[in-house]
């Protein structure tokens, strides 16, 4: 999607060290609350939850991934790339997972390790935070709150047993699902204002706001139904629609501009 070129190897080792990253972070958190997880039906399952293999290991396994993501990212793509993932690796490892155990605004908290892939894609191609990426950005960040919220309210009963605070058992569904529905209406014109801005085309901008709008219906439901855990896991399973229908969209949008 960046305006500039950029050498196919560039885009692997960013891809690379990204997932690198992505995994180092998953590896340290499954370490950090391997206690917690036995108590949840869906991490029961996990490595070190289910004692299939030592805790020092699952250590030792991310700290390589890590050592091996951080400077592959900044020697080998950008310096840029290496501080965003590791600003990254350390707010979600560091900071959103200890939170959980501490107050309900981890979600929001989570949000933003979660949301710094694109823009790490973004910032090795051209080099710079722009407003390209900071889209992409806000897009991944948004998105993300009401699509965890979904599942806090599903699986609440299972988060409280393993002493992990989340807002609907801290706050309350009410609260829970004005909050999804704000989250929801910001992300509205995000896909228009990719056009507006020539990132992505008129394409991106119809059927991203049609995702969008189709989304938002969906959390107002919620809303003013007061529904709950069925309602809820519909909302998740929607919300995989909606970022994979429009990060699709964006894709076969900008390779139509840049081939036709």
């Amino acid at each position: 999607m960046a305006p500039i070129y950029s050498e196919w190897t560039i885009g692997f080792l960013a891809v690379l060290g990204t997932t690198l990253t992505v995994a180092s972070a998953n590896v340290f958190n499954n370490y950090l609350e391997r206690e917690s997880d036995q108590l949840m039906v869906r991490t029961q399952s996990r490595p070190l939850a289910a004692q299939r293999i030592p805790p020092f290991y699952a250590l030792f396994f991310g700290s390589a991934l890590c050592l091996i993501a951080i400077p592959m990212l900044t020697l080998l793509v950008h310096p840029l790339s290496g501080l965003l993932a590791g600003i990254a690796l350390v707010s979600y490892v560091m900071i959103y997972t200890p939170l959980k155990r501490t107050s309900s605004f981890n979600t929001l908290v989570g949000a933003f390790p979660g949301a710094m892939p694109p823009l790490i894609g973004w910032v090795s191609a051209t080099g710079l935070i722009d407003i390209g990426g900071v889209l992409l950005f806000s897009i991944l960040f948004l998105w993300q709150i009401p699509h965890s919220l979904a599942i806090a309210i599903y699986r609440g009963p299972e988060y409280q047993n393993a002493g992990l605070i989340i807002l609907p058992n801290d706050k309350g569904l009410d609260v829970t699902r004005r909050q999804m529905l704000l989250y929801t209406t910001l992300l509205l014109p995000l896909p228009l204002l990719l056009s507006m801005m020539n990132i992505t085309g008129i394409l991106t901008a119809a059927v991203g706001s049609a995702l969008g709008l189709w989304w938002l219906y969906l959390a107002w439901i919620g809303c003013t139904q007061e529904l709950k855990a069925t309602w809820a896991r519909r909302f998740f399973l929607s919300s995989l629609v909606y970022l994979t229908g429009l990060f699709g969209v964006i894709t076969i949008d900008v390779l139509l501009a840049r081939y036709l």
